[in-house]
């Protein structure tokens, strides 16, 4: 297995839900402890300073480590588990699906559940199932079971359970946690690339907490670090499925990264947007411009950061996004991959 599977694949089997990152923080720990000097801020993020030339500009990477997931809220006293969600779920997603509660003694395996259809009346059977109906099916028999032989406890962080696969078509994958752990590989990979090449730059490889539920590690990250570029690696919507036709969504998977040109929490630099442009032209490296009126990414809070932070969203494009399984081509990885190693090696005081 290629290296760049291998790290994606591993990133995407660990579970590490928003607020509960420790697992996949120990992972990116090990991978980048020879890349350079190792920090972290107050809420969890970890920070891996590269030194290229000293006093270069500065140049965030951040990639979120978090996943979507959800916590026990309630346990009935027939073993039943009631959940939130830890992100943005969409309640017909759910249903039947497996999920692993993270508990105390172990990990606890279980499926979603709701009153089956068979014997709703006629006029719910169409309506969707909200997620305050839903319950997870550990096979307890009561709360007491639950509770002392499983120990499930009120908080666990529950987490889909999905394996990382490889397609019919070998450019694609299917996995859970796509979003981020894709963006995050490429930040690890980014970091060795440049062990063996210079850069008129100081690099800050980030994982960052807590993406999914309001960009909070990428906030406190960007005050720590108080970079001058920030080129923010995440997923995108994939627009190449049925029933989008209508909607505009200009990205393809296999087509090349894609460059958000506005999202609910970005409206890119326009000079760094446009020297990203100018760049993957000289290179002949594909993108893909797109908008997102309904979500953002880290580079909302950091280019909020101190006095403002010149910010680019990169997006490899992803479908079925914030579900238990979702598809990329590696292709898209590596077109972004090549792309960034070139602007990390323009990017000097002159051109700051």
């Amino acid at each position: 297995m290629e290296k760049h599977i291998k790290l994606i694949k591993e990133l995407c089997e660990l579970n590490a839900p928003s607020g509960f990152e420790e697992d996949a923080r120990e992972y990116l720990k090990k991978e980048m402890k020879d890349l350079g000097n190792i920090s972290f801020d107050f809420l969890g993020s970890i920070i891996c300073e590269k030194k290229g030339t000293e006093n270069g500009p500065k140049i965030m990477l951040p990639g979120h480590m978090d996943e979507i997931g959800f916590l026990v809220k309630h346990i009935t006293k027939e073993g039943f588990i009631k959940f939130i969600t830890l992100g943005g779920w969409w309640d017909q997603v759910l249903l039947g699906k497996k999920v692993i509660i993270k508990t105390k003694k172990g990990d606890i395996t279980g499926v979603i559940g709701s009153t089956p259809p068979h014997v709703l009346e006629a006029k719910d059977r169409d309506v969707v199932v909200k997620i305050k109906s839903m319950f997870i099916d550990i096979g307890a028999e009561s709360k007491e079971e639950a509770e002392d032989t499983f120990g499930v406890a009120l908080g666990d962080p529950i987490v889909p359970c999905s394996e990382f696969i490889q397609m019919a078509n070998p450019n694609y994958y299917m996995a859970k946690a796509l979003d981020n752990r894709l963006g995050t590989a490429l930040m690890v990979d980014i970091l060795k690339e440049f062990q063996n090449q210079n850069h008129p730059n100081i690099l800050y490889g980030v994982g960052t907490v807590q993406e999914e539920v309001g960009l909070r590690g990428a906030q406190t990250a960007a005050n720590h670090i108080k970079p001058d570029i920030n080129f923010t690696l995440d997923v995108g919507i994939a627009g190449d499925t049925p029933g989008l036709e209508s909607h505009n969504m200009n990205a393809d998977l296999g087509k090349g990264p894609i460059i958000l040109l506005a999202d609910a929490s970005l409206i890119p630099h326009r000079k760094l947007k446009n020297f990203v442009l100018e760049t993957a032209k000289e290179m002949d490296i594909p993108v893909q411009l797109s908008t997102m009126v309904g979500g953002g990414t880290d580079a909302g809070s950091i280019h909020l950061a101190e006095a403002g932070v010149p910010s680019v969203s990169f997006g490899i494009p992803t479908r079925y996004i914030h579900s238990h399984n979702s598809i990329f081509n590696i292709k898209d990885y590596e077109y972004l991959k090549k792309l960034l190693i070139e602007l990390i090696k323009k990017i000097d005081n002159k051109k700051l």
